[in-house]
């Protein structure tokens, strides 16, 4: 149904779109001032030259929401995202209706107040938020974009499928970098820190999607920022911004450096550990061909049967983070965690997946010391049995170096072997567990 206006209907309405481009163009002009005036100072204070001007825009929380979903979408493929999901769940870290892409885009959206898109070259401020009042994110921001020119951020976009925790490392290089910048652009006066706080009181700055998110999602997004800005403080503390400035080119190789950085300092690199894909084995065993291991690396086409056919989903690696996070989701101690995981030297990890919906978890850990695999294995140990409370224990001898619990999603094997330790969880009936260790130790 069409709708007539009078003339004088009109003449409002277009006072009103004349107004709000005003204030629109008013508010751009802003920007672009302020860009140029944070980016000057970031630039002096960070040390690092300006190569080229950095254009700015102001973007609505639906345009901010669609460049983070498009991102979002290109950096992270609908099977990377079962994946994700497969494995917290399996692991006990979310719930069982958790969803990676819904969650992740409440997340991001809520938090975001600017952000520097390398693909663009180009800085953009949420059009809710007070220009003078944001400066300080705008510091951050900036820094990323002069990181970009001189350091290249798109070559950390698609960063190689297999080691999150290197990922994750160099993340923190990135954003503890600006995220120090912003610190200090604060502290060179008093009033920044006074106008910034205002303006997020103003704005009623919602943190609930955060607060409600599962641990291990929550603590991850936050490790580059916290952890990362304690990492970037020692190096600058070390060799001042020409050490942090280094570091893009000698990355932080774990997120065991970012949390010792002595180890980042002794080059201290991780252990690289592998594992054979045992998607035959589980196909052999789901075929009813006993417990025997199929060794051959040639493809198989299992008959239907009541397992499934088995693929892999995953292979990756914890690191010192992830396995703190996993430990301390149960044992609800950070001390003990971090003390447990403090002697990492490597790991890798594999998940897979049947057909009918059940899931295997195998992982490899390398230790320093003897010592250091005994006390994450006890300590993994314990996670395993307040993980599955139900479950049946074949655990007598407090020496022992192996440990079993029958659970409602299959056998739990935990290892010891020197300094090493094997974990299976969820391994099907039909497979031997000892053929399994012998193959994957």
């Amino acid at each position: 149904m069409a709708l007539a206006l009078a003339p004088s209907q009109l003449a409002v309405s277009r006072i009103g779109q004349q107004t709000a481009a005003t204030n629109a163009a008013a508010r751009n002009a802003a920007l672009v001032a302020a860009t140029q005036e944070v980016l000057k100072e970031t630039s002096d204070l960070r040390q690092l030259s300006i190569v080229r001007a950095v254009q700015s825009s102001t973007q609505s929380r639906t345009e901010i929401e669609r460049a983070f979903l498009k991102n979002l979408d290109e950096d992270i493929t609908p099977a990377d995202m079962h994946a994700a999901e497969v494995t917290l769940k399996k692991l006990g870290l979310v719930p069982q209706d958790f969803q990676y892409r819904a969650l992740m885009t409440r997340l991001l959206t809520e938090q975001v107040a600017g952000y520097y898109e390398p693909k663009t070259r180009q800085f953009h401020l949420a059009d809710w938020i007070d220009i003078d009042g944001q400066k300080p994110i705008m510091a951050h921001e900036l820094t990323h974009a002069l990181q970009d020119q001189h350091f290249d951020l798109r070559r950390f976009e698609h960063w190689p499928k297999g080691d999150s925790d290197a990922e994750l490392a160099a993340h923190a290089l990135i954003e503890g970098d600006a995220t120090l910048a912003m610190v200090l652009y604060v502290s060179s006066n008093p009033m920044r820190a006074l106008t910034f706080f205002k303006s997020l009181g103003a704005k009623g700055v919602d943190t609930k999607e955060l607060d409600q998110a599962p641990r291990v999602l929550r603590e991850s997004l936050l490790f580059p920022y916290q952890e990362g800005l304690n990492w970037t403080r020692e190096l600058q503390k070390q060799g001042g911004w020409t050490e942090v400035s280094k570091a893009f080119q000698t990355l932080p190789q774990s997120t065991e450096q970012i949390m010792h950085p002595e180890k980042y300092f002794a080059h201290e690199a991780p252990v690289k550990v592998t594992l054979p894909d045992i998607t035959n084995l589980l196909n052999a065993g789901a075929r009813g061909q006993g417990s025997g291991v199929n060794r051959s690396t040639g493809p198989h086409l299992p008959t239907p049967n009541s397992s499934g056919v088995w693929r892999r989903l995953a292979y990756d690696v914890n690191g010192e983070w992830g396995t703190y996070l996993l430990l301390d989701q149960f044992l609800k101690s950070p001390t003990e965690s971090h003390r447990a995981a403090a002697g990492w030297a490597g790991d890798r990890y594999a998940v897979y997946e049947s057909s009918n919906g059940q899931v295997v978890y195998v992982s490899v850990s390398a230790w320093d010391t003897e010592n250091d695999a005994r006390e994450f294995f006890e300590a993994y140990g314990k996670r395993t049995e307040l993980r599955y409370l139900q479950a049946q224990s074949g655990n007598e001898s407090k020496t022992q170096t192996v440990m079993t619990w029958e659970t409602g999603d299959g056998l739990a094997v935990v290892k010891l072997s020197n300094s090493r330790v094997v974990i299976v969880e969820g391994l099907p009936k039909q497979i031997s567990s000892n053929q399994l260790l012998e193959l994957i130790s």
